[in-house]
C-alpha cells in the first residue's frame, strides 16, 4: 500500500487493446484443440485436394487439375473457418452461458466478436500456407496480383463470418450444428469448388453464381488460374453477402 492507502498497482481492467489479444489468443487455441473443427478446416479441405488431384474424378477442363481445385479448395478452406467452424463454436458458446457471461465482462461486445475474427484470420492463415505447400508439391503454378488475392479472401471472410454469427446467434445449438454441417456439404458439391459450375444445367448456373463460395471460388481462379484483373463481379457479389450478413448478425444476435 501507499501513504495514500491506495493499492499499487491498481485493480481494473487492463487495455482494451490487451483484452482483445488475450481472448484472440484463446479463441484460436480452442479453435486448433477441437477435433472436428481440425477435421472441418484442415483435413477435409486437404484430402479433397490431394484426391481430386491425383485422381481423375472430375473433369476439370484444359490444364492441371491442380490449378482449377488449388483456388477451390481456398474458398472452402475460408468457409469452413468463418462460417461452419465459427457458427458451431458460437453457437454451443451461447446455449452454455458463455457469450452471456463474457458480455458481463470488461471486454465489450464488439471486442468480443473482434477477437473471433482475429481468430478466424490467424486460423485462415495457417490453412493458407499449408494448402498452398501442398498444392505447390501437386505441381501448382498459380498466376496474378497477391493484393487481389487478399482482397477476395478479406471479403469472402466477411460473407461468411456474419452468415455464421447470424447462424448462431438466431438458432438453437443443435440447429446450428446441423444447418452448418448441412450447409457446407451442399456448397461443398454445388459451389464451384471441385466441380465446374458449368457442369450444372444453365439454369442453375446462374443461381449457383450468387452463392459466396463461388464467387470465391470463381474470383480466386480467375486471378490464380487465367491471371485476371480484378474481378469485379464477384468482388460485389461477396460485398453484398458480407454487408448483408454483418448487418443482419448485428441486428437480430441474441446473446442468450
Amino acid at each position: 500500500m501507499t501513504a495514500a492507502g491506495t493499492y499499487t498497482p491498481r485493480p481494473g481492467a487492463a487495455p482494451l487493446p490487451r483484452m482483445i489479444g488475450a481472448q484472440a489468443v484463446l479463441e484460436t487455441k480452442m479453435l486448433l484443440r477441437n477435433g472436428e473443427q481440425l477435421l472441418l478446416t484442415v483435413v477435409i479441405p486437404t484430402l479433397l485436394l490431394v484426391l481430386f488431384s491425383t485422381v481423375d474424378i472430375v473433369d476439370t477442363g484444359k490444364g492441371e487439375a491442380v490449378d482449377f481445385l488449388a483456388p477451390g479448395i481456398l474458398a472452402l478452406a475460408v468457409m469452413s473457418t468463418a462460417f461452419t467452424g465459427q457458427a458451431i463454436a458460437t453457437g454451443f458458446e451461447r446455449r452454455y452461458g458463455v457469450l452471456k457471461r463474457l458480455a458481463s465482462s470488461p471486454l465489450p461486445r464488439w471486442g468480443l466478436m473482434t477477437a473471433k475474427t482475429a481468430s478466424v484470420l490467424v486460423t485462415e492463415i495457417l490453412q493458407v500456407i499449408l494448402l498452398t505447400a501442398i498444392a505447390f508439391a501437386l505441381g501448382w503454378s498459380p498466376h496474378g496480383n497477391p493484393l487481389t488475392v487478399l482482397l477476395l479472401l478479406v471479403l469472402g471472410t466477411a460473407a461468411f463470418s456474419g452468415l455464421g454469427l447470424l447462424m448462431a446467434g438466431t438458432l438453437k445449438a443443435e440447429a446450428t450444428l446441423a444447418a452448418a454441417n448441412l450447409v457446407f456439404l451442399l456448397l461443398l458439391v454445388g459451389g464451384g469448388v471441385v466441380v465446374p459450375l458449368d457442369k450444372f444445367p444453365s439454369g442453375a448456373q446462374d443461381v449457383l453464381g450468387l452463392l459466396p463460395v463461388s464467387a470465391l471460388s470463381d474470383g480466386l481462379r480467375d486471378v490464380l488460374q487465367h491471371g485476371a484483373g480484378v474481378p469485379w463481379a464477384d468482388l460485389g457479389i461477396l460485398a453484398v453477402w458480407a454487408v448483408l450478413g454483418l448487418g443482419a448478425a448485428a441486428r437480430f444476435f441474441r446473446w442468450e
